[in-house]
């Protein structure tokens, strides 16, 4: 090989990998908790006393500054119209993102779009739901459900988190 060539090659190589870290990333969010290292969410379904006032919850907490604030998108997977659901919202210390359970029927893939600036239309990480996932579970009370949020995000984090 030329070396010249080989010289080319291997600096192109080099820019890839150092781009790679810095290139957004897309997730598919299969369960009712997500975490990788910087970064946790996990859902849960608040009951009303009626469906109309179900609120489904997702408490996201984020300590890397990579994904300091979370945007949230609803989308119809037909018409790929996309409604903003919750605007840039700082995540860091942990935030609660409320739902109308009804929401979902009409757009029901979430994004959740994760950025160190707030810029929602440059997202680092991106986790998509189709859906409330069938594992979410259900609370009578707000007490109940931050336990459980609590509980959930602790052991996500410990086998998801350092994936």
């Amino acid at each position: 090989m030329n070396p010249r060539r080989a010289i080319a090659a291997i600096a192109l190589c080099a820019s890839i990998a150092h781009a790679a870290p810095d290139a957004a990333r897309e997730v598919h969010g299969v369960a009712d908790a997500y975490a990788r290292p910087g970064v946790a969410l996990a859902w849960g379904i608040l009951r009303g006393k009626s469906e109309a006032e179900t609120v489904v919850v997702v408490r996201v907490e984020a300590d890397a500054p990579a994904y300091a604030f979370v945007a949230a998108d609803g989308i119809d997977p037909f018409t790929q119209q996309r409604k903003a659901i919750q605007p840039p919202t700082r995540a860091s210390g942990g935030v609660d993102l409320l739902f109308p359970r009804s929401h979902f029927a009409d757009l029901p893939r979430t994004e959740f779009r994760f950025s160190a600036t707030g810029n929602a239309t440059s997202p680092v990480l991106t986790v998509y739901y189709l859906g409330v996932p069938d594992t979410t579970p259900e609370f009578p009370t707000q007490d109940a459900l931050g336990r459980y949020l609590n509980d959930r995000l602790v052991r996500e984090r410990a086998t998801g988190g350092t994936k």
